[in-house]
């Protein structure tokens, strides 16, 4: 397979949510990696570069002779901030991709992943979105992903690398406590015996995928040198009140719900094909209670200080 035997793989974000996970699964299949981010990767056995992908002397540390493949993960991806500062996350989603994709093809790295988003492709109805559907961002962050997809095309068609931008749908798992997301609230909830507020009716359709199904599937598109989008999500869309259900499941906590309105732009629904991924041997593990079920320990407290999930 693909990255097989060991690769040197530089990490972009590597101490982030993800890829505190990726990284370990890379070093566990014995691959040497390099992990650059703002703050420094709490393990061993990996090569660190502290400091913002927007300086281009972090870059140059990080990508060291012999670096085969970066998987980049570092952005601004919250749409929120991405609307207050457009030019920002241009700066770190596009200008510094293009700096690394430049320093890639003169180091001789041969391969480039990107963690992508299908906000790409905007809001679709009800339609479920393929790798085909046409890219039409309605956000700056989601503009900043198109924009940095479309260099990884041209890099792939010009210079011939092997790029691949994967598109991840809502991400979960072990990791979560300081994130605002609406399964981190609801386990928030749970834990103070609070309610939570839910956006309309509450029939709003999401795909949420747990953070090692991601991994593998970052894995399965590596190894099989796949160029072009991917699209890593779960295939199985809920609503947001069947997380509330499954969260009270979980919890044993009652979760009252509070209705409030729904904002502008707000997608009715979000369906995915995950065809593609599957024909690359991503075969996602996790179903949601199943999922909670490894989220709900550290929030309750029953996941003892000191070890690894604890410290994340």
């Amino acid at each position: 397979m693909r990255g097989e035997p060991r690769s040197r793989v530089l990490v972009t974000g590597g101490a982030g949510f993800i890829g505190r996970r990726l990284v370990r699964a890379l070093t566990a299949a014995g691959h040497e990696v390099a992990v650059v981010d703002l703050r420094p990767y709490a393990g061993d056995a990996v090569e660190m570069v502290t400091g913002d992908i927007r300086d281009d002397a972090v870059l140059a540390r990080a990508v060291r002779p012999g670096t085969d493949t970066i998987i980049h993960l570092a952005a601004i991806t919250s749409v929120v901030d991405s609307i207050d500062d457009p030019v920002g996350t241009y700066q770190t989603n596009v200008a510094a991709t293009a700096s690394l994709l430049e320093l890639a093809r003169t180091t001789g790295v041969t391969t480039f992943l990107l963690a992508s988003t299908n906000a790409v492709v905007g809001n679709v109805g009800d339609e479920t979105i393929t790798e085909r559907s046409p890219l039409r961002p309605l956000s700056p962050y989601g503009a900043t992903k198109a924009a940095a997809e479309m260099l990884l095309s041209c890099y792939a068609g010009v210079y011939g690398m092997t790029t691949c931008a994967m598109r991840f749908s809502n991400v979960y798992g072990p990791g979560m406590q300081q994130k605002d997301s609406f399964i981190p609230r609801l386990m928030r909830a749970a834990r103070d015996g609070k309610g939570v507020q839910v956006r309309g009716d509450g029939s709003m359709v999401r795909d949420v995928v747990h953070v090692d199904d991601v991994v593998q599937g970052i894995l399965a598109a590596w190894r099989a040198g796949h160029i072009g989008p991917v699209i890593l999500g779960s295939g199985q869309s809920v609503s947001v009140m069947d997380m509330v259900e499954a969260a009270r499941s979980v919890t044993g906590a009652p979760l009252p719900v509070e209705h409030v309105p729904v904002g502008p732009g707000e997608m009715p629904a979000v369906l995915l094909d995950t065809s593609v991924a599957r024909g690359l041997g991503y075969v996602p593990g996790y179903d949601l209670k199943s999922g909670l079920a490894t989220v709900w320990p550290e929030f309750a407290g029953t996941v003892f200080a000191g070890t690894e999930e604890a410290d994340q």
